[in-house]
C-alpha cells in the first residue's frame, strides 16, 4: 500500500500539517537546518525549498513551518504532491531510525523523552498529566510538548511544530495547560515556555 498525504491547517498560520496514511516516524525531532535533517532524507529534500523554515516529524505527520512571505495555496499542493511522490519512491521505512545521530547537533532538547530519566517524582506526575490529557490534542495540531523542567511551582515546558511561535500557544499554556496542573498538582503552578 502506498503513501497517501493530506494537508492539514493548523492554529499557527506560518505552519501547515502533511498527514501521511502510514507511519513516518517513531519518534518526534524538530529539524531546522540542513545539518539537522543529515540521514532523513525527506527533511534534506525539503528543506531544500526556500520557502521552508523548519520541519516537525512526528508518528504519520510532517508540520511546515513556512516563511511569512509565502503564502500556503501557493505550495500546499506542491508540498503534498512533493511528499508523497518522496515517499512513495522511498518505499515503507521509519524516518528517523537515524534520530540519535541528529539530537547530538541540539543542546536540551527532550523531544525523545528518553534523554531525560532521572524526573523527580513531581516531574513524573507532570509529565503522565501532559502526556495523558494534552499531548494528544497539541499532535492533532501537528505539534508537540514536553515538559522540560519543573522547579519552584515553575513548569517550564518545550513547545515544538506548530505549537512553537503559534498565536495561541499563550492561551493554551495559560488557559489549558497551566488550570489543568492547577487542578491536580498545585494550585501555585505557574506554565511558562522554554524560550530556547
Amino acid at each position: 500500500m502506498n503513501y497517501s498525504i493530506y494537508a492539514e491547517s493548523t492554529p499557527n498560520p506560518e505552519v501547515m500539517k502533511f498527514v501521511a496514511n502510514r507511519m513516518l516516524a517513531d519518534k518526534s525531532i524538530e529539524i531546522t537546518s540542513l545539518a539537522e535533517a543529515k540521514n532523513i532524507s525527506i527533511a534534506e529534500e525539503l528543506l531544500k525549498f526556500p520557502f521552508i523554515k523548519s520541519l516537525f516529524i512526528s508518528s504519520n505527520f510532517i508540520s511546515i513551518t513556512k516563511i511569512e512571505s509565502t503564502k500556503w495555496e501557493d505550495i500546499a499542493m506542491q508540498l503534498r504532491v512533493f511528499i508523497s511522490e518522496h515517499l512513495n519512491s522511498n518505499g515503507i521505512k521509519n524516518y528517523t531510525e537515524n534520530i540519535s545521530n541528529v539530537k547530538s547537533h541540539k543542546k536540551n532538547d527532550q523531544t525523545d523523552t528518553s534523554i531525560k530519566t532521572n524526573y523527580s517524582k513531581e516531574e513524573k506526575e507532570i509529565k503522565s498529566i501532559l502526556d495523558q490529557y494534552i499531548k494528544p490534542a497539541v499532535e492533532s495540531d501537528g505539534g508537540a510538548i514536553t515538559l522540560n523542567y519543573y522547579k519552584d511551582n515553575v513548569v517550564c515546558v518545550d513547545l515544538k511544530g506548530a505549537c512553537s511561535g503559534c498565536p495561541s500557544s499563550t492561551s493554551t499554556l495559560k488557559g489549558g495547560i497551566e488550570t489543568l496542573l492547577k487542578q491536580k498538582i498545585n494550585p501555585d503552578i505557574v506554565v511558562i515556555a522554554n524560550a530556547k
